[in-house]
């Protein structure tokens, strides 16, 4: 792998991040198909998931894609104009479950992959709330990880996003016009693109048709032809933990 210098200078460096890494084996694919054929670099892999062993294999099979670690405390959906929960997997307002999940999880992370993860983020942001985001605080810390929204040399880009707050569909967010909009508009420094491809229609989740688009979207030549004119450059997640030491922000510092 090319080795990449801190972000020290007027470059633009862009890491593209497949997250739900796991959930299934068409959630898999398209994850793949995003890497080899597209702009994605490194993926977030959900341990507890059906598939998450057979993204285990994908992945080190593929040892330049950066793995790291998609907590996850539960699903929400949006319906009858609110969240609900529609997984439990924890209590997300109990300190001490939400530390033994966290560990756990990295756990059997470190057991699947034989390392530790590259970076650390959550299924649908659980860790921005308290007690959680002081435990996965932690843990970034300890293992010298980014933590998403709370890396300092990190600008986090979640606006490819096919639906609204709400769950209402917004296709034109994960068009290749837009996400060549979004490149346009990068600053400079590292920033990080979540992004949520798929090949799989059957999934039991509000976000599902929205995946093949997202792949669709990540692969075009446009967009590939939109990052080399831009000169923006794609690095992954171990790339940039190379380049020196963590400093993570506070919670509160990361809400803003």
């Amino acid at each position: 792998m090319k080795e990449h210098a801190a972000p020290t200078d007027s470059r633009r460096l862009l890491i593209v991040n497949a997250d739900d890494f796991g959930l299934s084996a068409g959630t898999n694919a398209g994850i793949i198909e995003a890497y080899e054929s597209g702009i994605v670099t490194s993926a977030s892999l959900m341990v507890r998931a059906p598939a998450a062993v057979e993204a285990v294999a994908l992945s080190l099979e593929r040892p330049s894609l950066s793995v790291g670690l998609h907590i996850d405390l539960g699903e929400w959906m949006y319906r009858d104009s609110g969240w609900h929960l529609i997984d439990f997997v924890v209590d997300v307002d109990d300190r001490i479950a939400v530390q033994e999940e966290v560990a756990r999880q990295l756990e059997w992370f470190t057991t699947l992959l034989g390392r530790s993860p590259s970076h650390l983020d959550s299924h649908q942001h659980a860790h921005r709330q308290q007690p959680a985001c002081d435990v996965v605080r932690g843990a970034a810390e300890r293992l010298g990880v980014s933590l998403r929204h709370y890396d300092p040399r990190i600008t986090y880009r979640g606006d490819f996003y096919g639906q609204t707050g709400n769950g209402q569909p917004l296709g034109e967010a994960i068009a290749p016009s837009s996400l060549i909009r979004i490149l346009e508009d990068l600053p400079i420094g590292v920033t990080e693109l979540s992004c949520h491809p798929g090949r799989d229609q059957n999934l039991n989740t509000m976000y599902r048709r929205e995946r093949e688009r997202e792949v669709e979207a990540l692969c075009a030549p446009e967009v590939r032809a939109a990052i080399e004119e831009l000169e923006i450059e794609l690095i992954s997640f171990d790339d940039l933990r190379a380049t020196g030491s963590l400093a993570p922000t506070s919670c509160a510092e990361g809400l803003r």
